[in-house]
């Protein structure tokens, strides 16, 4: 792959991975609840899951899911339902100070981070523009999705780090009860607002 169109690309990725959307509200609320630490399994899990359904659009299932409309309306339902009870449990989250040190529950495990992204709309649309756009055809295909798969890995790695950095330092500055909870309530709203974003 060319560096120009590996750099195009790379852009492309950067900013579907920057804004906005149900993992960087997950990490936010996780790294604010939990630390960031406690939360990196939660971004290993994301970018395993990226990577699993990358490969899956690259390889075949992306087609079905064009082919098949219907299957596209299936995945916008179950990552909506999947959407409102992640926030429902964002919202609810119990008040935890990270300086008692006492360890408050444990953050989401790795696994969930990855099965979100199979129901995530954000993520497939993601792994199906860049793999649409950017990959080359003939011999160079395997190779081509190997530089989406790494620059994919790279962008949420960078990512998910700044939006886990962000969430620790907000739950450092959260030393109220009170402010704690309006956080929670607040990151549960914007993660349930993601379902207008899978459906517009």
């Amino acid at each position: 792959m060319e560096l120009k169109l590996f750099l195009s690309m790379l852009g492309f990725l950067w900013v579907a991975a920057i804004t906005p959307g149900p993992n960087n509200m997950l990490l936010t609320a996780s790294g604010a609840n939990f630390g960031f630490l406690r939360s990196l399994w939660l971004l290993i899990g994301i970018m395993i899951g990226m990577q699993v359904m990358l490969l899956l659009v690259a390889f075949g299932i992306g087609g079905l899911i064009l082919l098949y409309p219907a299957l596209h309306l299936v995945l916008k339902i179950a990552g909506s339902v999947y959407l409102l009870w992640l926030a429902w449990k964002i919202a609810t989250a119990k008040y935890e100070r990270l300086d008692t040190g006492t360890l408050p529950t444990a953050p989401m495990p790795f696994w969930q981070g990855g099965l979100l992204q199979l129901i995530n709309p954000k993520a497939w649309l993601m792994a199906l523009g860049a793999v649409a756009s950017f990959s080359l055809g003939g011999e160079a295909y395997r190779g081509s999705v190997m530089a989406i798969s790494f620059a994919m890995a790279l962008v949420n790695l960078v990512s998910g780090l700044i939006w886990l950095g962000f969430g620790t330092l907000i739950g450092r500055l959260l030393r109220s009860r009170r402010a704690w909870t309006l956080f929670n309530m607040a990151m549960g709203v914007l993660t349930a607002a993601c379902v207008l974003l899978i459906w517009r």
